[in-house]
């Protein structure tokens, strides 16, 4: 019997998918298009609500790849327990970096320039000039440089900066410079003007942006977050808003979505955009590609790209 591969996008509208496998479409419907036991190749709906992209994994007896198309992986994990050992997680690394770096890059532009502040006058007639602080000359530190990481730092560099410091969990080099390990973040925290979170959410880094990380970051410097919302604890990010000291930009929060009445949206120096850092226009044409690429190696019997983890070896 043909093999089943789900996919979130309609199978007529990806060009050069590899004939052989029967493509269904699912992009979170109640109904299935099949039976989840016959799918080998499982692309989780992108952008959906918690548990959605999950709900097919405990029928998915004969899946042998599992493929996001998000860079973050921490929505599908809890589903993984369900499947059976060498399983292949993998996420959609090369299909975000633009436009996440994109926003990234305007989160801190808006932010520093006022431009917040623009609209609001402008809403009101009202002409409201002034200094504001300049990108150029600041020191922009850069927590999580994997493939995000580095295309934040590539739109960054014609800014004139002072200095970019990279950090990621372990010391290496890369063609821009060194990159430092975790252990270092103490002493590099107090020189950032700016400070980008783009890694991803583990036990890890969960609330890694804590109220001494706060503590360390310099007086007036800006917090962009385009990683995750459960990298920052929320209540100590709110003190320092409060308070005046810091301020931020913030594609995503903790909880998300962030309520109504949430303190967050009213604090003062926050910018606040609803986790679009990927959906975009680039996202599309760049997701199609994936999915080609993976399922030519998948049916070819090579190895896959983007490999994450595999089941029944996920503490390896």
């Amino acid at each position: 019997m043909t093999a089943d591969v789900w996919l979130p996008i309609p199978p007529e509208e990806i060009e050069g998918l590899p004939e052989g496998p029967n493509y269904l479409f699912w992009n979170g419907a109640e109904e299935f298009p099949a039976d989840p036991a016959d799918c080998v190749f499982y692309t989780v709906p992108y952008m959906k609500p918690v548990g959605v992209g999950v709900r097919p994994l405990p029928a998915m007896r004969s899946v042998r790849v599992v493929q996001t198309l998000s860079a973050g992986v921490d929505h599908v994990l809890p589903g993984l327990r369900h499947l059976r050992p060498g399983v292949l997680l993998c996420n959609a690394r090369g299909v975000h970096e633009a436009s996440t770096a994109e926003l990234a890059l305007a989160l801190i532009l808006a932010s520093l320039r006022g431009i917040p502040d623009f609209v609001r006058a402008q809403d009101r007639g009202e002409w409201r000039g002034g200094f504001r602080p300049a990108l150029a000359d600041k020191n922009v530190l850069i927590v999580g440089y994997g493939s995000i990481g580095a295309a934040i730092e590539d739109r960054l560099a014609p800014f004139e900066l002072a200095r970019v410091a990279r950090l990621a969990r372990s010391r290496r080099t890369t063609a821009r410079g060194p990159v430092h390990p975790l252990t270092e973040l103490p002493a590099l925290l107090p020189e950032a003007d700016v400070v980008v979170l783009s890694t991803p959410l583990t036990e890890a880094t969960r609330h890694l942006v804590d109220a001494e990380f706060l503590a360390r970051m310099k007086d007036g410097a800006l917090l962009v977050n385009v990683a995750r919302g459960g990298v920052v604890d929320t209540k100590a990010l709110l003190a320092e808003l409060e308070s005046g000291r810091l301020t931020a930009a913030l594609d995503v929060t903790d909880p998300e979505p962030l309520p109504a009445d949430h303190p967050l949206w009213r604090a003062p120096g926050v910018l606040i955009s609803p986790h679009v850092g990927g959906p975009t226009s680039a996202f599309l044409p760049r997701a199609q590609r994936l999915l080609v690429a993976q399922l030519q190696r998948f049916l070819n019997r090579e190895p896959l790209g983007n490999v994450i983890l595999t089941t029944g070896a996920m503490d390896g």
